[in-house]
């Protein structure tokens, strides 16, 4: 009796386990579709990362820029930087560090620009007179929330260095960058279910072939105590 109950809970955890497995491709196969459509994408856009002769990334040329925006992407923002999606094989920005990176290029440039702001007559502020002219502003590494919108000069020039476009092009690569991001979980995602799901199976299996087993010996020490009792 307590052999067919193991056998039955065997069979019980390896149909179950079937079925996880079936879950985790599933998930796999929704997961690998959105991997190819975000590659259709990063693909469509054709953006690309630059490197030297040597293989090392650059801005503008310039080794010295591209490290100064890894700098500003690790050590400012705290972003992990997965060093080996920053394949010079594969300059396609279509990977979440490299989509960062792009995103902290666009950034690293807004923060450090000058915008020239022209006052066609005198402005008075907060006890400052501007005269009339044209004005060199830095950004001086603010963002869009530190500027003083009502000063007659940081306003227009927090208006130019952080403009639509480079509002949209943040937005866009964060987009690009959490979606490589998610996709990457989808796929652990998948293989922990799928991981389950064989577990299941094995152990079932392994009830129903220990149950067996017992089966087979109980089945042997009966014959043989009435083979004694003849």
């Amino acid at each position: 009796m307590m052999n067919a109950r193991l056998k039955k809970l065997g069979v019980v955890l390896a149909s179950l386990g079937l079925v996880f497995v079936i879950g985790g491709v599933f998930a796999f196969t929704k997961v690998q579709a959105g991997v190819d459509s975000l590659q259709a994408f990063s693909t469509a856009q054709d953006v690309n990362l630059s490197y030297n002769e040597d293989g090392q990334l650059v801005d503008r040329g310039e080794v010295e820029g591209a490290q100064a925006i890894l700098s500003l992407l690790k050590d400012d923002w705290k972003y992990p930087v997965v060093t080996s999606e920053l394949n010079p094989n594969d300059p396609l920005v279509n990977t979440g560090t490299e989509y960062m990176y792009q995103m902290a290029t666009v950034a690293y440039h807004t923060l450090h620009g000058t915008q020239t702001i022209t006052l066609a007559e005198n402005v008075d502020y907060q006890g400052k007179t501007y005269a009339a002219g044209m004005y060199d502003i830095a950004v001086d590494g603010r963002y869009f929330s530190q500027f003083d919108r009502n000063d007659p000069l940081d306003g227009p020039a927090r208006d130019k260095a952080w403009s639509p476009t480079a509002h949209a092009l943040i937005a866009e690569l964060g987009v690009g960058s959490v979606t490589a991001s998610t996709l990457q979980m989808g796929y652990g995602l998948s293989a922990l279910i799928a991981g389950i799901g064989l577990t299941n199976i094995l152990a079932g299996l392994g009830l129903v072939w220990a149950a067996r087993e017992v089966s087979i010996k109980v089945d042997k020490d009966a014959s043989k105590k009435s083979a004694a009792t003849r």
